[in-house]
């Protein structure tokens, strides 16, 4: 287990020290595991989410295609003069959005979508697009974490759990908005000098005409067609076990044909750094979930609390959480998905086992600790840059838009919004759930 663990640490710190390519870092980082056989090169290459990979690709093509159309120029204008040039208000009502849109498209797609908006709305407001940007990633987490199809994480949980999308719903969406309000509420008042807008800034933008900036109106029409099906194949896929990463691709060839763009302009318009960039992250943590890290930190969990149902959720919500923004939130879900079943056999073995008891007082005890998992994944994700794919993204479109922040700089908006989110999820899984509640 040392090896995986050198080459993980010295390929983290190359990464947040920025003085070699994140993405070079990544890619050699994985290649060292494979070549010093940490882990079988066909293991490698099944640790990579090719339905992240795939949602990626589709989606930057996507707005790549309506990008050149003005559309998005279109949409920013007209945000800052709905909102006559207040950047708090647009702040908060971008985060707001942001937050919502993830719950029910998911929170990558939502970043590809909103970020490039942000950034030209804060250039029409001429104030600094980092702290949009970075806030805009943290909420596309926060709001990912109310539904089943919201982030990955969930999407696992529900698979192998058995919770289906109104249970989702129904326990995380309140949690998701307690959060939301009690990290809002400091931004927005925090954000008012900061973010002021230029009375000259402000007479520019009320004497602008948004039509204006629509410069391919056929193109525009026909694309917001397939983007149309594409958002309908987002909802219902789930019901059709269609994964988003088939529609996004699928959708951004269809819109390739339909908007008249041939293969190598839309192929350029992908943003293949990030997608490499995860697929060595990937590879990364898979090579030390094959030697066992995540197994043995779950066990020695699971053995050092034994029985007591709370603090078994507030390790699953914090271990996870800390886990996930050192390593990303997909594989640690992954890895903590047999711990949780686990934990409730382990529950019930003195008292005779599971069949001993109902299957609804089995979910007593199961579904607090499946809610804590989502929760830590999900929330503890924004701990850093690389807890979830939506960080990684949204840090490559600011690099790429004249934007760049570095991992100190997400790491000082992250670490507060994080730690709040946990201490009230921490709060929110006991009231809720272990408080008022009598178990077997």
């Amino acid at each position: 287990m040392l090896g995986p663990l050198l080459i993980f640490g010295v390929t983290y710190l190359l990464i947040i020290s920025e003085k070699v390519d994140r993405t070079a870092a990544a890619v050699i980082g994985a290649a060292a595991m494979i070549l010093f056989r940490f882990m079988p090169h066909e293991a490698a290459f099944a640790c990579v989410d090719l339905d992240v990979v795939f949602l990626l690709t589709g989606m930057m093509i996507v707005v790549g295609i309506l990008s050149e159309t003005g559309l998005f120029e279109w949409v920013a204008i007209f945000i800052a003069q709905r909102a006559r040039g207040n950047a708090v208000a647009i702040l908060v009502g971008l985060l707001t959005a942001t937050a919502v849109l993830s719950a029910f498209l998911d929170n990558v797609t939502t970043v590809v979508l909103v970020a490039p908006i942000t950034i030209l709305v804060t250039q029409i407001l001429e104030v600094p697009s980092v702290p949009y940007l970075v806030l805009l990633a943290l909420f596309s987490n926060i709001g990912g974490t109310a539904t089943l199809i919201g982030d990955p994480p969930n999407i696992l949980i529900g698979a192998k759990s058995g919770l289906n999308f109104n249970q989702f719903l129904l326990h995380l969406s309140p949690a998701v908005i307690l959060v939301g309000a009690a990290v809002l509420a400091p931004i927005a008042w925090f954000s008012r000098k900061p973010l002021a807008t230029p009375p000259e800034a402000r007479v520019r933008i009320m004497q602008a005409h948004p039509e204006l900036a629509i410069v391919q109106p056929g193109r525009l029409r026909r694309g917001l067609v397939v983007f149309g099906v594409i958002i309908i194949g987002f909802i219902m896929g789930h019901a059709l076990h269609v994964p988003p990463g088939v529609v996004a691709l699928a959708g951004g060839f269809v819109m390739l044909i339909v908007c008249g763009v041939g293969i190598r302009e839309a192929m350029e318009k992908v943003e293949w750094e990030t997608i490499f960039f995860l697929i060595g992250l990937f590879m990364l943590v898979g090579a030390l979930e094959h030697a066992g890290l995540f197994d043995s930190i779950g066990g020695a969990i699971s053995r050092a609390i034994g029985h007591n149902l709370f603090l078994l959720c507030l390790a699953v919500l914090w271990v996870a959480g800390l886990l996930s923004a050192l390593f990303g939130n997909i594989p640690i879900v992954m890895a903590f998905i047999p711990l949780v079943n686990t934990m409730v056999s382990l529950y019930f073995e003195p008292q005779g086992g599971m069949d001993s008891f109902t299957p609804e007082a089995v979910r007593l005890v199961a579904d607090p600790l499946w809610w804590s998992l989502a929760l830590g994944a999900c929330l503890g994700g924004n701990g850093t840059l690389f807890g979830a794919a939506a960080n990684v993204v949204v840090a490559q479109i600011a690099k790429k838009n004249g934007a760049p922040f570095s991992f100190a700089t997400f790491l000082r908006y992250s670490v507060p919004v994080t730690l709040a989110s946990m201490v009230i999820s921490s709060a929110y899984i006991y009231v809720r759930y272990i408080a008022f509640t009598q178990f077997p």
